[in-house]
């Protein structure tokens, strides 16, 4: 068997900023690798996840001039936590205010899980843009994806850490669970929305990760991470990322001529295989590695692999 790749050496950023898109929000960003290699964008998850040091080890540090930054509301752009004109339209055009800062023509886009949502609809709006597409986790806000993670689905494979989910709410408000943590996490009672913002992320901790991982569920309910994740990430839930029912499936006919590639753990509890291979169905020209040992996190052995493996093919 092929050994498996691993992340890239540690690096720092050759460059850092904040930039100021309007609508009160101003938003951090790093560059990495080198100055006027191959131009690639790095979406983060959540929404509300934020960077970190090692999503820039992803890419051949040589070969590649990375963008990252903090979607509004997250990590260390401000204001935290923020959801006035906080939607996916507004990270599309954040992502297009940043190329043209960076100064480029068009740039590879990177994105897992709702970082891939955020890709697709990035690349269907200014497909001239990008040279290529390397998505993890495929998520596309259909009613079923939602209902999987909030109605039925993944509470049959984690009971246990559903009833955790359901403990903040109200009996009578548990037909509706986005809307009633919605209540919660946006209320004037701080205690009751740190409660409910903890309890929101420990469930999606308990769904990307394939094994227990203690240290990244700490790390998910930490006080300032918990309030950003929960309160930016049901706020897109409750409103399904501003998208039509079936709208990125719909625009994919944009993507036909970009040289894209799916990596896609079978066993992804938090975003299950099927939107991937529906992505493919209409896209048949993207590349789908569906990884057999794999769950939802981009540093599961099996796909950070897929995912290094093809940001090496795409470095030239």
């Amino acid at each position: 068997m092929t050994e498996r790749r691993t992340l890239y050496p540690e690096i720092e950023p050759y460059s850092t900023g904040m930039l100021d898109v309007g609508d009160g929000h101003s938003l951090y960003w790093e560059r990495c690798g080198t100055p006027g290699a191959k131009p690639v964008v790095f979406l983060h998850g959540g929404p509300g996840a934020g960077i970190s040091p090692n999503h820039r080890r992803q890419f051949n540090p040589a070969k590649y001039d990375i963008m990252l930054f903090d979607q509004r509301g997250a990590g260390k752009s401000t204001p935290h936590a923020n959801l006035e004109a906080n939607t996916t339209w507004h990270l599309v055009d954040d992502i297009e205010r940043l190329r043209e800062m960076c100064g480029v023509e068009k740039w590879m886009v990177f994105g897992g899980s709702w970082g891939s949502t955020l890709s697709l609809a990035y690349a269907e709006t200014h497909p001239e843009r990008v040279t290529e597409l390397v998505l993890r986790g495929i998520f596309m806000f259909g009613q079923s994806e939602l209902d999987w993670l909030y109605k039925y689905g993944a509470s049959e494979l984690y009971p246990d850490g559903w009833d955790e989910f359901l403990a903040p709410v109200r009996q009578d408000e548990r037909g509706d669970l986005v809307g009633a943590y919605r209540e919660l996490l946006i209320g004037d009672d701080q205690q009751a929305q740190l409660t409910a913002a903890k309890a929101w992320s420990k469930w999606e901790g308990l769904t990307v990760t394939l094994l227990p991982d203690p240290a990244m569920l700490a790390e998910f309910t930490e006080d300032q991470h918990a309030i950003a994740i929960a309160r930016i990430e049901n706020h897109y839930m409750l409103h399904k990322g501003w998208l039509e029912e079936g709208q990125l499936l719909r625009g994919a006919e944009k993507l036909r001529n970009i040289p894209g590639v799916i990596v896609q753990g079978r066993h992804d509890c938090c975003t299950p295989p099927r939107a991937a291979w529906e992505l493919k169905r209409v896209w048949p020209e993207v590349e789908l590695n569906i990884v057999l040992d794999g769950g939802h996190l981009y540093n599961e052995p099996g796909v950070l692999d897929g995912l290094i493996r093809a940001t090496d093919r795409f470095a030239g």
